[in-house]
């Protein structure tokens, strides 16, 4: 699937067209959308969460559906709902922003958690159920959700359920003093994001899913992912581990992220890699949910605990 990986260089040079320095941001937001995931990105405002979506979105020639979260938001503003057409005497349904192939959630902590709740079903079965109904959601189906940790008036923590449905917590952090000279030049003259045009269809995009999903992993591999999970839920200062969900996301992400470089199989580095985006937020710990920090500390501690296999990892 050489083409396939043609799409996604493409993607990425897309991207990296307006945002600057962010390339292992880009490698793992795509790894998520290869694997068939959803992305939180979580960073304070202004560093290029929402940016990064739209101009994801704008790379794939694909359906797209912005949702700007507030207090005031309802489930039915995100899933749609069904209302009387005076004109043809019936009752119809009209599609919420969610039915779209690429889905921003745009400052998802700022709703309620029943409007939040709204989205469990679309990410994780990929319909929507109104009034009775089951609607099927066209894949590809990949939700970016973005929030600003710092806010705290007038937002509402995920909760477990929803964060555990997301593959992979992303932050995007602030720029080195190279790279904001890099984005006051660029922006000096002209706005980048304008220009941007789709470089892959959603069919690639199944096609790139397809491929990723082919990756071997060693079976070695394999128990190694399940040694570090189980070491999460035997960490006593760790009183939720990672579940099952997280468990195949682990997995999977690896496969995503290999075949993102280049490799038909899968090495320890790439477990390593995505380990942290893929775990730390599904953590609950004894102190209390202590952000995304704190998770990725004990998932670090546990990469340094966990005795790595030394194998030869390609298929024989």
């Amino acid at each position: 699937m050489d083409e396939a990986r043609v799409w996604v260089k493409e993607i990425k040079e897309n991207i990296s067209k307006v945002l600057v320095g962010k390339e292992k941001v880009i490698d793992l937001v795509l790894t998520a959308m290869a694997a068939k995931g959803h992305v939180l990105l979580e960073d304070v405002p202004g560093t290029g969460k929402t940016m990064l979506a739209k101009s994801l979105a704008r790379s794939v020639d694909a359906s797209f559906g912005r949702i700007q979260f507030t207090p005031d938001l309802l489930p039915s503003d995100v899933t749609g709902l069904n209302f009387f057409n005076q004109k043809a005497g019936e009752f119809q349904f009209r599609q919420g922003p969610v039915f779209a192939n690429i889905v921003l959630a745009d400052e998802i902590n700022r709703a309620t958690p029943r409007t939040q709740a709204s989205l469990l079903e679309c990410m994780e079965e990929r319909q929507v159920t109104v009034d009775g109904e089951t609607r099927k959601l066209e894949e590809p189906f990949f939700v970016i959700a973005t929030q600003n940790p710092l806010e705290t008036t007038g937002t509402f923590p995920l909760p477990e359920a929803q964060l555990d449905r997301f593959f992979m917590k992303l932050s995007m952090g602030l720029p080195s003093h190279g790279e904001e000279m890099g984005i006051l030049n660029r922006f000096l003259e002209n706005q980048p994001y304008d220009k941007l045009e789709s470089v892959c269809s959603k069919e690639n995009i199944r096609k790139i899913q397809q491929a990723a999903a082919g990756v071997y992993v060693h079976p070695q591999l394999i128990e190694y992912i399940v040694s570090l999970v189980g070491a999460t839920r035997e960490d006593k200062e760790i009183l939720s581990g990672v579940s099952p969900r997280g468990t195949l996301a682990l997995l999977h992400a690896a496969q995503s992220y290999a075949w993102i470089q280049n490799r038909d199989y899968v090495v320890p580095e790439d477990i390593k890699t995505v380990a942290v985006p893929v775990m730390a937020h599904r953590l609950v710990l004894s102190r209390g949910y202590g952000g995304a920090m704190t998770g990725e500390s004990r998932i670090e501690k546990i990469l340094e605990q966990v005795a790595v296999p030394t194998e030869e990892w390609e298929r024989r």
